[in-house]
């Protein structure tokens, strides 16, 4: 039906009359060119649904409101937005659910066994000592820890050190029978092969090294024992016994390559004096060296370093082991240097002493 035309002289407004004459054009506010209303905006030609363009205020319609009002119940769908991203508002926001405790535990327990296997393969292990042969620098239960890195890097024992070192053979007896429950022997297999607990199969002393390859280490009476004809001053000694036992003098001359020990109680110490009948003549191979107990590690009570006594140390004391013979070898390499330098200062005088007597 075409619109009727309005009749000025009743006295109506114009676009009114337009939009009440046709109701066909749609239910809305007249000329704003809002959405779901068919009259054209004010110049924008074919505005609205019919003209296909855009209503009057240049905002596109959207069904079920007005401009900018959000669109369902999340707001508008714009081109650039991505369905999942409302999946992703309902997330937490610290990401992925996090795992387990009790997922990640066995794996904790694997990062602590290996780290202890290797704590305990190059750098240190803790030893339990089993007698009172070192009375009152160790203690029986003492727990001590030893330095395992430095041998690596090719250190040998020195002298006054207390060092671990595996049987030579002939020194302990034979290890107890292991357990018959199967249980038991595993548990402790696998304790002992990560360092956690001593081995059965291992058989271990520690004592204090007296002499190394090189030294003569003697001892009449009681005492005192001499390092290549050096008296040592032996504080370290349990109180009330003898450097040396009378019943055991010895003197004996440390193949290179090996060390000799003895136990700080010393009447209470089956040591290198009582094994000299054994191969190696009562010595300990280097090679049998675990390494070098450095601290009492438990009880809290008994903490301490287990330094090395100055006797050691004393003037003149390296003279037969190790001083003697780089000394002569040094001395027989320089000789023949000085003899040539000697020979070529004369060659260089002699023909200025002739001229001088020609003058």
């Amino acid at each position: 039906m075409a619109p009727a035309k309005p009749d000025p002289a009743a006295g109506g407004s114009p676009a009114k009359d337009a939009w009440e004459a046709d109701p066909a054009v749609g239910s809305g506010l007249p000329g704003n060119g809002l959405p779901g209303h068919g009259v054209p905006g004010p110049g924008v030609p074919g505005s609205g649904p019919q003209g296909g363009g855009l209503p009057a205020n240049g905002i596109p319609a959207m069904a079920g409101g007005v401009p900018g009002e959000p669109v369902g119940p999340v707001g508008p769908a714009g081109p650039g937005r991505d369905p999942d991203d409302d999946e992703d508002e309902g997330r937490p926001a610290h990401g992925r659910k996090q795992r387990s405790f009790w997922k990640e535990l066995p794996l904790l327990i694997g990062i602590a066994l290996v780290l202890a296997l290797l704590i305990k393969t190059f750098l240190v292990q803790a030893f339990s000592i089993p007698s009172d042969s070192m009375n009152n620098t160790l203690l029986k239960g003492d727990r001590v820890l030893v330095d395992k890195l430095t041998p690596w890097f090719g250190s040998t024992p020195t002298r006054g050190e207390v060092v671990v070192f595996h049987d030579p053979g002939g020194w302990l007896p034979e290890n107890p029978s292991p357990s018959s429950n199967v249980v038991v022997r595993g548990l402790q297999k696998g304790l002992s092969f990560i360092g956690l607990m001593p081995s059965a199969d291992e058989k271990d002393l520690i004592k204090r090294v007296i002499g190394v390859g090189g030294d003569t280490v003697s001892c009449k009476g009681t005492g005192p024992v001499m390092v290549n004809g050096k008296a040592l001053d032996e504080p370290y000694i349990f109180p009330g016994n003898t450097a040396c036992s009378p019943e055991v003098p010895f003197t004996v001359h440390v193949p290179k390559g090996r060390i000799w020990v003895m136990g700080d109680h010393r009447q209470d110490s089956l040591d290198s004096r009582f094994h000299t009948t054994l191969p190696g003549g009562g010595t300990v191979p280097n090679s049998d060296v675990v390494g070098r107990a450095v601290v009492v590690a438990w009880p809290v009570t008994r903490w301490d370093v287990l330094s090395i006594p100055g006797t050691f140390s004393q003037p003149g004391i390296n003279a037969a082991a190790g001083t003697a013979v780089p000394a002569a070898a040094g001395l027989a390499g320089a000789l023949p240097l000085v003899m040539w330098r000697r020979r070529r200062l004369l060659s260089k005088a002699g023909p200025v002493q002739e001229s001088a007597e020609d003058c």
